[in-house]
């Protein structure tokens, strides 16, 4: 089962014995680059924002992106949901960057835990913010807490763990963690283990923050020593990494850099066959539009006076009915109709109440509406009374196939799942518009309106079009 987290805007804060709500802060700008939403910013700003996080006891779990992180998550499922699921991914290393700008992104600095731990250090300590240090070999993790006392001395270090423990071990370890009263955690157990591992308890811990930091341990006691720093500029600290470790490093530096390079290169040229196919499809749905709704009202124009004309005869009142409907991305617009019901008739309101209905659904229609004209019942069961929305999809208000157009008191009650019918243009036809019409529940309606949105296609236009004229003429759930 995949692992789920609720969005970092959603999640309510930690109510801890001191009685202090904070207010969650800003979070910091995101770019999508292989499919993950990435941070863009300093290290001074994601150095502040995890102390902001914790000190407002905000529960919040980070992870780390580079070539190496990307390779697993494409083999290992479980691995990519924790990535996923994450409240924020940090970029690490040259790899990223590259990923970015293959796809015409911008990123902000490289936030590799090597170079954010001393300034996520030095913040928790002013902030006077206990961390706990969880994993490498057994000394690593002390020799790490040393090393970061010294690069921040006011730093508290509530308790260290190495990481070779058993399972058995997992609930004594998560009640030290506990009991140490620390608000960061760091687990450096290397990936995808620490993540996966994060992603499972991190809901166990009393600690709001939590970060995935791989061999950070290693490199800030000493154990590994880093790169040069004109290497670690010019983005080949893996070569320096290499050449330490040649037989244990080459497969992940020389087979997975490869890797890597190609399938973000890959990805990029996807994305980009994906916009054009995306543009080029737009622009066919206009051209079909203009073309179908040009063409529908020269060669109906004489039914469509016709018409008209009857329904002067049949009631008093206009023969068009202007009404405001909400469009794509909820943009208000006049809709057109043939006039279907009285002028002089009873309010909505009122058949509500004869109808006993409690106004506590989205749409309202009745089957023996009292309101609608003789005319206007043909018109309604063969649709005749939308015809002049010919004119909307030749304006650009509508489109031939899309969701129907709600009026603004349906939008007002709209949930957030539902006002995604909103995220293309309204349409003269749709698929439940062929699939039984009236007669489908509104969440039917709902659902079968956001899959159009999602997989829709010219092609698929063109099969809706092609089945509306029997739907029309079956008239099923047409009222």
């Amino acid at each position: 089962m995949p692992i789920q987290s609720l969005p970092l805007a959603n999640r309510e804060v930690q109510q801890r014995p001191f009685g202090i709500r904070h207010q969650p802060i800003r979070n910091p700008d995101q770019v999508s680059v292989l499919g993950f939403d990435i941070a863009k910013a300093s290290r001074a700003e994601i150095a502040y924002w995890i102390a902001e996080r914790a000190q407002g006891w905000q529960p919040t779990r980070l992870a780390f992106l580079n070539a190496h992180c990307a390779n697993i998550a494409r083999k290992n499922w479980r691995y990519q949901e924790a990535l996923k699921s994450a409240d924020l991914i940090l970029p690490d290393g040259s790899g990223i960057e590259l990923a970015a700008r293959f796809e015409g992104r911008e990123m902000g600095e490289n936030l590799n835990g090597t170079d954010l731990f001393p300034v996520l250090c030095r913040c928790l300590a002013f902030r006077k913010i206990p961390v706990f240090l969880l994993g490498g070999r057994p000394g690593i993790a002390e020799a790490a807490a040393e090393r970061a006392q010294m690069l921040a001395p006011n730093l508290k270090v509530a308790g260290t763990h190495h990481g070779f423990f058993a399972p058995q071990d997992e609930e004594a370890v998560i009640d030290a963690v506990n009991k140490s009263g620390a608000r960061v955690v760091m687990v450096a157990f290397g990936v995808p283990d620490q993540d996966v591992f994060l992603a499972r308890i991190a809901p166990r811990l009393n600690a709001p923050v939590t970060l995935g930091v791989g061999g950070l341990f290693d490199f800030i006691s000493g154990r590994i020593p880093r790169a040069p720093l004109w290497l670690r500029k010019n983005g080949l600290e893996w070569l320096y990494r290499l050449r330490q470790e040649p037989r244990r490093m080459w497969r992940r530096y020389v087979v997975g850099n490869i890797a890597f390079i190609t399938h973000a290169a890959r990805f990029a040229a996807s994305k980009r066959l994906i916009r054009f196919a995306n543009g080029a499809d737009r622009v066919a749905k206009r051209c079909l539009d203009i073309f179908g709704a040009g063409a529908g009202l020269l060669i109906l124009s004489p039914l469509l006076l016709a018409f008209a004309a009857l329904i002067r005869i049949d009631s008093r009142g206009p023969a068009l009915f202007r009404q405001t409907r909400i469009g794509e991305n909820g943009r208000e617009f006049e809709l057109l109709k043939f006039r279907s019901m009285r002028v002089d008739g009873v309010s909505e309101a009122e058949l509500r109440i004869a109808a006993n209905d409690r106004d506590d659904g989205v749409t309202f229609k009745l089957k023996k509406d009292p309101r609608i004209t003789r005319i206007g019942t043909f018109a309604r069961k063969y649709s005749i009374d939308e015809l002049p929305q010919l004119w909307n999809v030749l304006k650009g208000d509508m489109s031939l196939v899309g969701p129907r157009p709600a009026v603004p008191h349906e939008v007002a009650k709209y949930s957030t799942s539902e006002r995604r019918r909103l995220d293309g243009k309204p349409g003269l036809t749709c698929t439940w518009q062929i699939g039984g019409r009236a007669d489908l529940p509104f969440p039917k309606q709902v659902e079968l309106d956001v899959t159009y949105l999602r997989e829709r296609s010219i092609w698929m236009d063109v099969l809706i079009l092609l089945k509306t004229p029997l739907a029309v003429i079956q008239a099923k759930g047409a009222y």
